[in-house]
């Protein structure tokens, strides 16, 4: 456990504020004086100084400098106090950030409906994580193992400091909406942020350092998960006034022919990751064909007929309607053909639309001998 954490679990369970009163306690960053023992009351929109932080506790989190008699003293990447020297964000000792890139993007991703979404993979070898948002969704991280390290399986896990991928990472959600989750880093392994889905999504924010010769393979898993690299940014563009002559030429008096809108094309969904993660998170996994479709306002509704199922928490019925988000969903699926299916179950609150869902950019491949055998093995390699 680390030191600042191990002094606030001190007072885990004794009265504090009052002689009835218990807390469970971690560490809180954002109190003015860092070399104060600052706690949070887990559950509660408050924390609680006990005065000042043993010598020797890191000043804040993920910092060199050393609490000494209630002062930050300063300590080098060299190991030396007082030392200038410094850790550059690739992780060199007096390094100029030339080794690494930096990738800083806003997941926008409004969501079709509740439950998991994918936010990002967090590569192997990965520094200075940052993610945050501010609303009742909850950030979900997934170890490379397929298992849960922060709310996952449903359940919200408390704030606190967890292990994962060989680093810290920082938990923190007061009683407010804001959330945010940090790692030193650097991590030994990939690790797979997501986030819960209970209203809206807002936008989360999240940042990494990763080494240069690591953010080529980040970019081919990121579109084999099916992902997109860039986000695009408005442009701005200077009001220019025309001439009268200039203002004819350029909006000339013929009608244009109206043009269809086309559905854009669908990300890549290709390649074992995307296979294991979709069968292993989804409640349903059947073989089906294709009958009929239906497109609506902002859904599209394919009836089909189960043959095979391989994995259900509940029965399935012979016939069974699956609904995709939006008029072009992804992946699409023609009619008449055979396809592998992952899909998970929407029950609204008041239950009375109980739901198949693909998900956008889900697990929806045509179904092949070779496609069969991928998905019984990815079947061995989900968590228990």
């Amino acid at each position: 456990m680390p030191f600042r954490d191990l002094q606030c679990a001190l007072y885990n369970g004794h009265p504090v504020l009052g002689p009835q009163k218990t807390y469970q306690w971690v560490p809180f960053y954002g109190a003015p004086n860092q070399c104060d023992l600052n706690c949070l009351a887990v559950g509660h929109a408050f924390y609680h100084s006990f005065g000042r932080v043993l010598d020797g506790t890191p000043c804040s989190w993920g910092s060199r400098g050393l609490c000494v008699a209630g002062r930050c003293l300063n300590a080098g990447c060299d190991g030396l106090m007082g030392s200038d020297a410094r850790e550059d964000h690739c992780g060199r000792c007096g390094g100029t950030n030339d080794s690494c890139l930096f990738v800083q993007r806003v997941f926008r991703d409004t969501g079709a409906f509740a439950g998991y979404w994918n936010v990002t993979l967090i590569p192997e070898g990965a520094r200075h994580i940052y993610a945050a948002h501010r609303s009742r969704n909850h950030l979900a991280l997934m170890g490379g193992d397929g298992r849960y390290v922060l709310n996952g399986n449903g359940e919200v896990s408390p704030s606190g400091t967890y292990e994962a991928a060989g680093t810290r990472v920082v938990y923190t959600r007061a009683a407010g909406p804001e959330e945010t989750l940090r790692a030193a880093g650097p991590t030994s392994q990939d690790l797979l942020l997501q986030v819960l889905l209970q209203e809206p999504n807002p936008g989360i924010e999240f940042e990494f350092w990763l080494p240069r010769e690591r953010y080529g393979p980040f970019q081919e898993q990121a579109q084999a998960l099916g992902w997109s690299l860039r986000q695009p940014q408005p442009l701005e563009v200077e009001p220019q006034s025309l001439e009268p002559q200039e203002a004819l030429a350029a909006f000339p008096t013929r009608t244009p022919k109206p043009t269809p809108d086309p559905c854009p094309p669908c990300p890549d969904t290709r390649g074992r990751a995307h296979r294991l993660l979709h069968y292993c998170g989804s409640d349903f996994v059947f073989r089906a064909r294709v009958l009929g479709h239906l497109r609506q306002a902002q859904e599209t509704r394919y009836e089909v007929r189960v043959q095979l199922v391989y994995k259900n928490r509940s029965p399935l019925q012979s016939l069974e309607y699956v609904w995709a988000p939006g008029r072009c969903p992804c992946p699409p699926m023609a009619l008449h053909r055979e396809y592998l299916l992952a899909a998970q179950r929407l029950v609204n609150p008041d239950g009375t639309q109980d739901r198949l869902l693909l998900p956008h950019a889900g697990y929806a491949r045509p179904w092949s001998p070779a496609e069969d055998s991928r998905v019984r093995l990815a079947a061995r390699h989900c968590p228990v």
